[in-house]
């Protein structure tokens, strides 16, 4: 039996602010960095094999200060196997210190749901110039997305088939994997996960810096409470 980690990030600075961030790479908040550190203490003692997290910063600050945490005592590296001259520049030439490395992969299919033109704008002034309900359904409806931006449903046609491809075949060897993403990446992954309709996902809340474990065995996962 292997274990799945998901964790959205901390609170970021627009999360502070109320704005619409999706893909605007903003940085954590103070708040975010002591909800990523206290995420890691929950899961320090679970062994980790391989971090995956979005490209964005605030996943990526996530994941290295949940790492900070971790009890292994091994490093977070990032791995650049797409880009063939950085992979060069960071190859490890020993064995031994290698073995002291956990890697890290960053994925753009990870990341937020794109809220196109919402993006920068602040949630409860949108709400009062467009009308509550139209907002509610741009940012719960699973299938309708914001203007010029992604659904649920869009970001779920990126995540899901990454994360069968790439992520299940490292759990089916025997790698425990964490993942830092975000509210929504993260939501339609565990709707995959757990079978929910696509009624049900709009009910699911992601709280920022909270491990989510799941077992995998035999092709079937089960979430595991803390």
């Amino acid at each position: 039996m292997t274990k799945l980690i998901l964790m959205r990030h901390g609170q970021s600075l627009w999360n502070q602010l109320n704005l619409f961030t999706g893909w605007v790479d903003i940085p954590l908040s103070h708040q975010g960095i002591h909800e990523a550190l206290e995420g890691g203490r929950k899961i320090k003692d679970i062994p980790i094999d391989i971090v995956f997290t979005s490209t964005l910063v605030r996943a990526q600050m996530t994941a290295y200060l949940v790492m900070s945490q971790h009890h292994s005592g091994k490093v977070a590296v990032v791995k650049h196997d797409d880009e063939a001259q950085l992979a060069d520049w960071g190859k490890i030439y020993s064995s031994k210190t290698e073995g002291k490395t956990i890697p890290v992969y960053y994925v753009w299919q990870f990341n937020e749901r794109y809220y196109g033109e919402l993006q920068g704008l602040n949630k409860s002034e949108t709400a009062e110039k467009y009308g509550h309900e139209q907002v509610h359904i741009w940012r719960r409806s699973y299938d309708i997305a914001p203007p010029g931006g992604e659904s649920l449903e869009m970001t779920a046609a990126r995540t899901i088939p990454y994360f069968e491809e790439t992520v299940v075949p490292m759990l089916e060897r025997g790698k425990n994997v964490f993942i830092s993403a975000h509210g929504n990446s993260l939501r339609s992954i565990v709707m995959d996960l757990e079978g929910l309709s696509k009624e049900e996902v709009l009910q699911l809340e992601i709280p920022t810096g909270a491990p989510l474990i799941f077992n995998y065995e035999q092709g079937s996962f089960t979430r595991e409470e803390l």
